[in-house]
């Protein structure tokens, strides 16, 4: 599992169009299909420990919570960042005040060509 940040530090100004005062921080781009949603999980809630269909990115835009990888090492993870499983990767997700995201499925994710990854233990 990498950890990827997005918050607005991370993105570039937009300056065509006439924008003003906007940054975007492109976090994906792909050549294949992709389904993309939104996961709310309450207070106190957690998404069960499964294995990825395809690769995941799960991108935090409210609140915070943890996420696990294969050893099942609960990693702390707020808005501004993203995590992403890897195709066959087990995992877990969960808040103890309640989180929200967007969850990017495709087979082919590279955010690491658009984001900087997170350092954890």
């Amino acid at each position: 599992m990498k950890i990827y940040k997005f918050s607005k530090e991370h993105g570039k100004k937009v300056e065509r169009y006439q924008s003003y005062l906007a940054t975007y921080v492109k976090m994906a781009q792909t050549n294949k299909a992709a389904t993309i949603g939104f996961m709310y999980i309450e207070r106190e809630g957690t998404v069960g420990y499964h294995e990825a269909p395809i690769p995941q990115l799960f991108i935090v835009v409210e609140g915070e919570g943890w996420v696990t990888g294969e050893n099942q090492k609960r990693i702390p993870i707020k808005r501004g960042e993203a995590a992403l499983w890897e195709k066959g990767e087990w995992h877990t997700s969960g808040s103890a005040e309640g989180m929200t995201a967007i969850v990017i499925q495709s087979e082919v994710l590279h955010p690491e060509e658009f984001m900087e990854v997170k350092e954890h233990a």
